[in-house]
C-alpha cells in the first residue's frame, strides 16, 4: 500500500482559506492529504500548534497566509515570516526534517496556487517518507 502523507495545514481566514475555498468551488483538483485548520491570521499560529501536529503524527505541516503587505492585521504574516525559519531550526533539533514544515503565501483569488502548493507539498512528503516519531526527541 502506497504511503499517503498526513499534512496539517494552518490557513489564514482572509486569504489562504478563501483560496482553498475557491479551489474547491472551481473544482481544481488537489491532493486530499491536507487537513485544514482555519486561523484568523498566519501570525496567530502558535509554534506549539506546529510541534503538537508533529507530536500527534502529522507527516508535514504547511502554514499559509496572505502575501506580504496584504495581511488584514497589517503585520501578522511578517511575524510568521520571522517565526518559520526559527521553527525549522527548532524541529531540526528535535530530529525532524525541516522540509516537513513549509510556509506559503496564497491569496483569496489563487485557488490554482492553493492546489499547486498542496500537490507539491504532498509529493515532497511522499519522497521524504513517513514521519518516524520514534526517531525524534518529541514525546507523545
Amino acid at each position: 500500500m502506497a504511503f499517503e502523507p498526513k499534512i496539517v495545514g494552518f490557513l489564514c481566514n482572509w486569504c489562504s482559506y478563501s483560496g482553498a475555498d475557491l479551489a474547491g468551488v472551481s473544482r481544481i483538483k488537489s491532493a486530499p492529504n491536507v487537513r485544514i485548520i482555519r486561523t484568523m491570521c498566519s501570525g496567530r499560529v502558535d509554534p506549539a500548534f506546529i510541534l503538537k501536529s508533529f507530536q500527534l503524527g502529522a507527516d508535514g505541516v504547511v502554514v499559509m497566509g496572505c502575501h506580504l503587505g496584504d495581511c488584514h492585521y497589517q503585520e501578522g504574516n511578517y511575524k510568521t515570516l520571522r517565526r518559520i525559519p526559527f521553527l525549522k531550526r527548532l524541529i531540526r533539533e528535535f530530529g525532524i526534517d525541516p522540509r516537513r514544515l513549509r510556509l506559503e503565501w496564497v491569496s483569496a483569488s489563487e485557488g490554482d496556487r492553493f492546489a499547486e502548493v498542496v500537490n507539491k507539498m504532498t509529493e515532497e512528503i511522499r519522497k521524504i517518507g513517513p514521519f518516524q516519531h520514534s526517531a525524534t526527541k518529541i514525546k507523545k
